[in-house]
């Protein structure tokens, strides 16, 4: 470790690291526009211009190595002025249209001239307009004349995805970036550009003009749509009048399983928390009332008792498949995990899995069964069936299963209809819980978003069964699930704010 001096305060930092990333690392502000600590260092946008004793002229942060006893200056007369120069200079041609750019209220450049800049724009002659609203493919617009040429999207082409779709075009002041002839941004990490592009160049096509950036209120999840778990930030608004929406998912970062990035597949996987929602309860066919139908699935229930088998869904949290492994010893029944939800088209070098469910892992360390054998041996004497977290109704049919059949699941479908009971659920980004990834990775996903539903939540429904008293996460971890052998050593306190690996034997 080396000591250095930032504006007057020592800190520890690590000898020959880069000195942005030691001066970030410490909480202390430096701006910076092509820098990402995904892509390294670059060098073309002077933002992160430092002083330090000893050097002529100041210095960039993102090319500077570490050395013990440097003496930093990060604000003053002269480091302000050179910054707000180099401001000059990005915004020389940079239109004014912040009230109508998607990236108002997260844009570094706003940030920048309202920190630094400040001035005014000394131009008398026309602005170097370029083009507006290009589609570069892959749900990414362009817009030429807001870009700082930071390179961020070209870098992000060449290392991190290698498929070299972007580009920087002629010289001088009009330079722009382009995708080349003949071709489109099309891999599916693309939209990662757009969490990239440090101003509003590159947008959503899908967030375009739909919410204003400040209205959205964040929390935290993780992706249900592959097995490696990427954590995630849900913006979601409740406007007056209206439900609860979420607008985006965005990559949180997260050193041990995602990085910076997801995948677009991913980030566009929220649409089905808004969409296509189970809406009301059935009872054979028929519209029920939603309290009136939860009565009659725990009399199904305790009157099928040993006669029944729970089909679970991977997608459900590790304290809700812990509860119905408890239920089902109450009861004497029996239970299942098996799901056929692979793609092994979908799979990866970078993220994606081609198992599409986030938890089953959690099968595994709670001795569930899931394969189509111990499947097909279990329902053979059951009368009643109850899938939960899913609807796949084909996969019991299939058996030639002819007893009740009931489904608790946030979706709608069609076959509801001829189901004997059917209740609404909150969905994944409704309740929180934690879930195993690929890995042995145990994540916790603190998104509770309240929407305007009738839909139960299962740990309150299995605890109004059971009668203990059991309806949180913290409870469940409490009451036994916290002591099992592959959980040994970890608290919930630790899960809920750490990635925590579990060690296997």
């Amino acid at each position: 470790m080396a000591t250095i001096t930032v504006d007057g305060k020592e800190i520890y930092a690590k000898d020959d690291a880069t000195l942005i990333d030691e001066l970030l690392a410490n909480g202390i502000n430096i701006p910076h526009f092509c820098y990402h600590p995904s892509l390294g260092k670059d060098g073309n946008c002077r933002m992160c211009m430092v002083e330090i004793e000893g050097k002529k002229r100041p210095q960039i942060a993102c090319d500077t190595p570490v050395t013990d006893g440097m003496i930093i200056r990060t604000k003053g007369e002269n480091i302000a002025r050179v910054k707000r120069q180099i401001l000059e200079l990005e915004l020389i041609n940079h239109p004014v249209d912040c009230p109508i750019c998607d990236q108002a209220g997260e844009c570094s450049l706003q940030n920048y001239y309202m920190d630094v800049g400040l001035y005014d724009s000394r131009l008398d002659t026309p602005k170097n307009k370029k083009k507006k609203h290009i589609d570069l493919g892959a749900n990414v617009m362009l817009d030429r004349e807001r870009c700082v040429l930071c390179t961020r999207c070209v870098r992000f082409t060449k290392n991190i995805t290698k498929t070299h779709e972007l580009g920087v075009v002629v010289r001088n002041d009009h330079s722009y970036i382009s995708t080349f002839p003949g071709t489109k941004l099309s891999n599916p990490y693309a939209m990662n550009v757009i969490d990239l592009c440090p101003v509003g160049a590159l947008t959503s096509k899908d967030f375009r003009f739909h919410q204003r950036v400040w209205f959205l209120k964040p929390l935290e999840a993780i992706c249900d749509g592959c097995s490696r778990g990427c954590s995630l930030f849900v913006d979601h608004n409740k406007e007056k009048y209206k439900d609860d929406v979420i607008y985006r998912y965005r990559p949180r970062f997260n050193k041990d399983i995602n990085g910076y990035f997801i995948c677009d597949y991913g980030r566009l996987s929220y649409k089905k928390e808004n969409e296509n929602r189970l809406l009301n309860a059935y009872i054979r066919g028929m519209e029920s009332e939603f309290e009136y139908a939860l009565l009659k699935m725990e009399r199904l229930l305790k009157r099928y008792n040993s006669k029944t088998l729970f089909l679970l869904s991977p997608t459900l949290s590790l304290e809700e498949i812990y509860r119905f492994k408890v239920l089902s010893k109450k009861l004497g029944a029996q239970i299942n995990g098996f799901d056929e939800n692979f793609d092994e088209n979908f799979e990866d070098d970078m993220l994606r899995k081609s198992d599409k469910t986030p938890n089953r892992k959690a099968f595994t360390y709670l001795k569930i069964k899931d394969d189509m054998d111990s499947l097909k041996e279990q329902i053979k004497d059951k009368d009643f069936v109850l899938l939960v977290g899913r609807d796949d109704v084909e996969t019991i049919e299939n058996l030639g299963f002819e007893g009740s059949l009931g489904v608790m699941n946030y979706r709608d479908f069609e076959q509801k209809d001829k189901l004997d009971i059917v209740i609404p659920t909150v969905s994944h980004t409704s309740r929180d819980g934690c879930f195993i990834n690929c890995d042995d990775f145990i994540q916790f996903s603190s998104c509770k978003i309240d929407k305007n539903l009738e839909a139960v939540n299962l740990l309150i429904f299995i605890s109004t069964i059971l009668n203990d008293g059991k309806t949180t996460c913290e409870d469940v971890w409490n009451s036994g699930l916290g002591k099992m052998d592959f959980l040994k050593g970890i608290k919930f306190k630790s899960v809920k704010t750490n990635t925590i690996k579990i060690e296997t034997k």
